[in-house]
């Protein structure tokens, strides 16, 4: 699966640039994330045993430049931090993320049963991206022209590690529309988690995807945007932010799995229109609605944009009421976007 932070079309475009040095990190990491998605298709996920102690079990270990893991261990729950940027932000970001399900929704770690969490940092040389390869955490470091290192975001380490939460429930296929909203609700909680961390509001928050990865001087402020997808980026380097946010605009392409960067804009506006109407803290109302959808077991492996949408409105009745004004946010959010629900 391709369940890199960095969307490949980004990627893509600097393999085909005129920088040398831009081309063969591109090339690389590339080559690297699609090594890491083989991995993935191999892992079998088996159901997990409730556990009593909701604690975090966290492992980080140092590549060294390396494309071996899981590398040199170097910090484990309870230690010190070690002064290695990497390593130590890292393990803090583990530690938010797993604190954020844990009180928000009562979810013990990635598999609902105290799954360790592992991490890999200073993967490979210039790697730009982050993923999560079924079992563990992996971070390049970026080549400081483009990228910056990829333990930075809080909302990269939320992103990849609810793609793990995704395995682990609805499993989402990759491809398509049902991978588009693979991609979307690790977007969510990725932002969600850094909105809980810092205490915002829905309107407080920037609902920005990987923002203070860009290094200096290219144009564009994230990733991706769940409140204006399409606007995250316009650089001669990377190109214009592809994504679409309404139906009309939907992407059809084989390449990306069907574009599962590009068309997670229509979910993700859909979402950010809930969260904003309903309003408060997000992760309380609208973001409880989408995790109870997402785990309830309600859905398909290849669901498209309707039926989880129409999943997230007989959600929202039923923690709400049919006429509720959260269930009537959700609605209207979806028909916002063009999807009926």
């Amino acid at each position: 699966m391709r369940c890199t932070i960095v969307p490949p079309h980004i990627l893509e475009r600097l393999a085909g640039g005129d920088n040398p040095a831009l081309r063969d990190m591109a090339h690389r990491t590339l080559v690297f994330s699609s090594a890491a998605r083989t991995r993935r298709r191999t892992l079998a996920v088996r159901a997990p045993s409730p556990a009593e102690d909701f604690v975090p079990k966290r492992t980080v270990y140092d590549a060294e430049g390396r494309e071996e893991l899981p590398g040199r261990e170097a910090r484990t729950e309870g230690q010190e931090p070690t002064g290695d940027t990497a390593v130590d932000q890292c393990y803090d970001w583990l530690g938010v993320t797993f604190d954020f399900f844990e009180s928000a929704y009562r979810r013990d770690s990635i598999d609902g049963a105290g799954l360790p969490l592992l991490s890999t940092v200073h993967y490979g040389r210039d790697y730009a991206n982050a993923f999560w390869d079924g079992k563990q955490m992996v971070y390049g470091d970026g080549d400081g022209t483009v990228f910056l290192g990829f333990t930075g975001p809080l909302d990269v380490t939320g992103h990849e590690l609810t793609h793990g939460i995704i395995q682990y429930t609805a499993d989402l296929q990759y491809y398509g529309q049902s991978g588009a909203l693979n991609e979307s609700v690790a977007d969510v909680f990725g932002s969600l988690i850094k909105q809980s961390h810092l205490g915002q509001t829905a309107d407080q928050a920037d609902w920005l995807i990987g923002q203070g990865l860009f290094a200096e001087g290219v144009q564009g402020v994230a990733l991706r945007s769940l409140k204006e997808p399409g606007t995250a980026y316009d650089d001669p380097r990377l190109g214009k932010d592809p994504q679409p946010g309404h139906m009309r605009d939907y992407v059809e392409t084989y390449r990306d799995n069907g574009g599962v960067h590009i068309n997670s804009g229509i979910p993700n506006k859909a979402f950010y229109l809930a969260a904003t109407a309903i309003g408060g803290y997000a992760w309380e109302k609208a973001g409880r609605i989408w995790y109870e959808t997402l785990t309830g077991g309600a859905l398909s492996a290849e669901v498209d944009f309707a039926g989880f949408a129409a999943e997230t409105v007989r959600t929202a009745a039923r923690l709400y009421g049919a006429d509720a004004a959260e269930t009537q946010a959700v609605k209207q959010a979806w028909s916002g976007v063009g999807v009926r629900a």
